[in-house]
């Protein structure tokens, strides 16, 4: 069956993501939300066309996948920096979002209609220098910034867009190192912090 993907969206943000993300066009998101819908499909047994042979595609880019399903999260699995093309990463994370996240059973054909996915393409990571904590807080551009924390072992991330949820500094850090398998009280010396922001677009359900 043909692959058709939702409305799109265009979520570009600030001046400071734009500026930030490397040069794509504002309209990316009409080829990049049918190429990781595509990727799905193909996985799916169902046919599809597209096109990947645009030049921004081709230069070697980062992203995030998020799947939906019915409002609520159903995969979301992504890079933090760039090693391939944008394309082969856009399709591989969509991919592993759908059938490779452990938090989720693999996706299934009957929920493939229902889904709408989110495409981020992210900035190049930018290192953090800071004193202490509260020093690492008041750095952090609310609404804007995606941020990795690191600790030994230790890693995890959160899209600009988790600020929805968390809108003080405090909060996103501390949910932050939970998710990376710390207390949220957690600080040391040790810690690095890196940001970075995103080109966002995603299909209406």
């Amino acid at each position: 069956m043909p692959v058709d993907s939702g409305p799109i969206v265009f979520l570009a943000g600030s001046d400071v993501v734009a500026q930030s993300v490397q040069a794509l066009p504002p309209d990316a998101g009409r080829a990049l939300l049918p190429l990781a819908r595509a990727a799905i499909a193909a996985q799916l047994g169902m046919s599809h066309t597209v096109h990947e042979d645009l030049p921004w595609m081709k230069a070697s880019g980062a992203s995030f996948i998020t799947v939906m399903l019915g409002g609520k999260l159903r995969g979301c699995v992504g890079t933090l920096r760039a090693h391939r093309t944008l394309a082969e990463d856009v399709k591989a994370n969509a991919v592993a979002a759908a059938f490779r996240d452990p938090r989720f059973p693999p996706l299934e054909a009957g929920e493939f209609s229902g889904v709408a996915l989110e495409v981020s393409v992210l900035s190049p990571l930018e290192p953090l220098s800071f004193t202490n904590e509260f020093d690492a807080l008041g750095q952090l551009r609310a609404g804007i910034d995606g941020v990795v924390f690191e600790y030994g072992h230790h890693t995890g991330t959160f899209l600009p867009q988790v600020w929805e949820d968390f809108r003080e500094p405090s909060d996103f850090l501390a949910h932050l190192k939970y998710k990376a398998g710390l207390p949220p009280d957690f600080w040391d010396a040790e810690v690095r912090l890196s940001r970075y922001t995103v080109f966002k677009c995603r299909e209406e359900q």
